[in-house]
């Protein structure tokens, strides 16, 4: 089985959002530097890094919305890809594992505003069930 990196939790709240999860399948090694990327789509080579905790095959990881301010640019919506990383593996950080179809329309997360930034920042599912990030003015 394919490793994957299956979201439980997201929670958007005092400027920061954390993650908690689970990594299924493959012969990820949990013990190795695994870290979040965000990948700005617009600008792929905007990339931000987070380390990711594991406990087991649990991990947590979280970061300060207004590190996304580090980057400009943001006079209209923009996107950020989230995966989880060690060197070897490329996870693209989602949900699937609960049956739960379409999640974009359903699970709905609160926009945060990026203080001293005209931008604020929301968690979202994408068609495919994976979970990004937008910043819209």
């Amino acid at each position: 089985m394919k490793p994957r990196a299956e979201v439980e939790e997201v929670w958007p709240r005092d400027g920061r959002i954390r993650l908690v999860g689970r990594l299924h399948g493959g012969d990820a090694d949990t013990g190795r530097g695994w870290r979040f990327t965000l990948t700005r789509r617009s600008r792929p080579d905007h990339v931000l890094r987070f380390d990711a905790e594991f406990e087991g095959d649990r991990f947590t990881g979280e970061w300060r919305i207004a590190d996304l301010a580090a980057y400009d640019g943001f006079d209209r919506a923009d996107q950020w890809d989230l995966h989880l990383t060690d060197g070897t593996h490329r996870l693209r950080v989602g949900r699937r594992l609960d049956d739960i179809k379409g999640k974009k329309a359903i699970m709905v997360y609160p926009a945060q505003r990026v203080p001293g930034a005209d931008f604020g920042v929301q968690p979202y599912f994408t068609v495919e069930d994976n979970l990004s990030l937008e910043c819209r003015p």
